[in-house]
């Protein structure tokens, strides 16, 4: 596995993100970084981050904060990951998991309020809420109805 890191998204990111390509069966429960920026772009409560490795875009996702994210939790001072994806040529290398494991310090050095994260993980996506259990997050019971179904709503205490 190359030397993986979280960045803001700049704009020398764009053609790579648009060039990702996720398998069918996945486009179900993500979105693909291009729709995600744009929703950026329209909402700045949203913070597009890339996961990099070796100085290459591998994978994607956004951290929402705000009173958007009420239907996951009523702390103000938690984020929502969304959009979580990895370019298909790059699965199976560790880097979900890997940037997973970097997001707490992440969020801690650039967003010093926020005390939780939080994400949604459709009943049916198993071995994405694995790789979410396995980084720290925890199920606590909470289900959220999302649009391909039922989600469990995992947390981590920043």
């Amino acid at each position: 596995m190359g030397n993986v890191s979280l960045t803001f998204f700049e704009e020398i990111h764009r053609e790579a993100l648009n060039a990702f390509v996720l398998a069918e069966d996945q486009k179900k429960f993500t979105a693909m970084p291009s729709d995600a920026l744009k929703t950026c772009e329209e909402d700045l409560s949203r913070t597009p981050v890339v996961i990099m490795a070796s100085d290459v875009p591998v994978g994607f996702f956004v951290l929402h904060a705000g009173e958007k994210i009420r239907d996951f939790t009523a702390n103000p001072n938690a984020m929502v990951i969304r959009a979580l994806s990895i370019n298909q040529k790059e699965q199976g290398k560790g880097y979900a998991k890997e940037a997973m494991l970097l997001l707490p310090a992440f969020v801690s050095t650039h967003f010093s309020e926020i005390n939780a994260l939080i994400l949604a993980v459709n009943f049916k996506n198993e071995p994405a809420k694995k790789l979410y259990e396995k980084a720290g997050f925890q199920d606590r019971g909470q289900i959220k109805h999302g649009p391909v179904g039922p989600q469990y709503v995992l947390h981590y205490d920043v």
